[in-house]
């Protein structure tokens, strides 16, 4: 549940938690499961590589452990894709060490309550932040003390409109004593939005589809989209002249696609490239050398697709 809730709402990952523990019950279950699997059931969550590492984790477990789950902070933070957040909830939470969590609602609350000016997005920030609620945290009630924190966030100290008239901490806070509730936390430092362009080529020869695996290092690394070119949206790619000699025709779908990641924004337009059936054996050599993979369409729905995909393909009545 902590790994899911990264960077997601409890509304967002609530099924998804449901599902991995009826597919997974057991940590051996989970390090046994084959990759293409878990990434498919990760599925339209999004930050894949929260599902990898879940998976690098269970299989660490399991394998290199004995199957026995760390039950300290410093022995949590070995694990991967674990950092001081997630660390310090399952070892409040499960074990009842004294960790404060320290999460964007914490960062907010502590800014606000105490009168803290120390830009968020800066190096120092976390420090400071873990070190001052750390300070507070009781030593009888830690768990309680990390849920209270990120509730009191995410309900009543909230990043607009806060409900500072209902709050009972209202005679004290910094913040709402000298009317900066909307000046704080602090931060300067804006992520930049990548605008970027896709065009796909929806490749297709008969029943079989051609599929491209994302590789390591990509920020969609193992699942599964079209061929494609990034580039301005109407721009063939060379990779496509062999396939493309052999088609009917390139026939533009008519509805353009837009997908937000964290730091970038995907647009994305999708055209269909129809190859004669006598041409497979030489689709099947062009895919060979490029890398790309061959699918049936009925076994289209078992690949981990990026939601971009999913949702081109459900407009397509895939």
């Amino acid at each position: 549940s902590e790994i899911i809730l990264q960077q997601t709402r409890v509304a967002q990952g609530l099924p998804y938690y449901y599902a991995f523990v009826e597919a997974y019950p057991t940590v051996k279950d989970l390090a046994l499961a084959p990759e293409e699997e878990v990434l498919r059931l990760w599925q339209g969550l999004g930050y894949y590589s929260r599902a990898r590492n879940l998976h690098a984790c269970a299989k660490n477990i399991w394998f290199d452990m004995g199957g026995v789950f760390p039950k300290t902070y410093d022995d949590l933070l070995k694990l991967k894709g674990v950092g001081s957040y997630t660390a310090s909830a399952i070892a409040s939470f499960a074990y009842g060490e004294v960790k404060a969590v320290v999460d964007g609602n914490v960062f907010r609350v502590l800014a606000r309550y105490f009168g803290i000016e120390t830009d968020i997005a800066s190096s120092k920030a976390k420090k400071e932040f873990e070190t001052l609620a750390n300070q507070i945290i009781p030593e009888d009630q830690p768990g309680e003390f990390n849920q209270a924190m990120m509730d009191f966030g995410a309900r009543l100290c909230t990043p607009k409109n806060p409900n500072c008239e209902f709050c009972p901490l209202k005679t004290s806070c910094f913040a709402l004593t000298h009317s900066m509730v909307s000046d704080l936390p602090v931060k300067i430092n804006k992520v930049k939005i990548r605008e970027r362009h896709f065009h796909y080529y929806v490749i297709t020869c008969g029943e079989k589809w051609v599929w491209k695996k994302r590789t390591s290092g990509d920020i969609w690394e193992g699942l599964h989209d079209f061929p494609q070119s990034e580039s301005m949206a109407d721009q063939q790619d060379k990779v496509l002249e062999i396939p493309l000699k052999k088609s009917k025709q390139l026939k533009p779908f008519p509805k353009n696609y837009r997908h937000i990641l964290s730091h970038q924004r995907l647009n994305a337009v999708f055209s269909k490239v129809e190859i004669e059936e006598d041409n497979l054996a030489d689709l099947e050599n062009w895919c060979a050398t490029e890398g790309f993979l061959l699918v049936e369409e009925k076994q289209i729905e078992y690949l981990a697709k990026p939601k971009l995909i999913v949702n081109f393909l459900n407009d397509q009545g895939i």
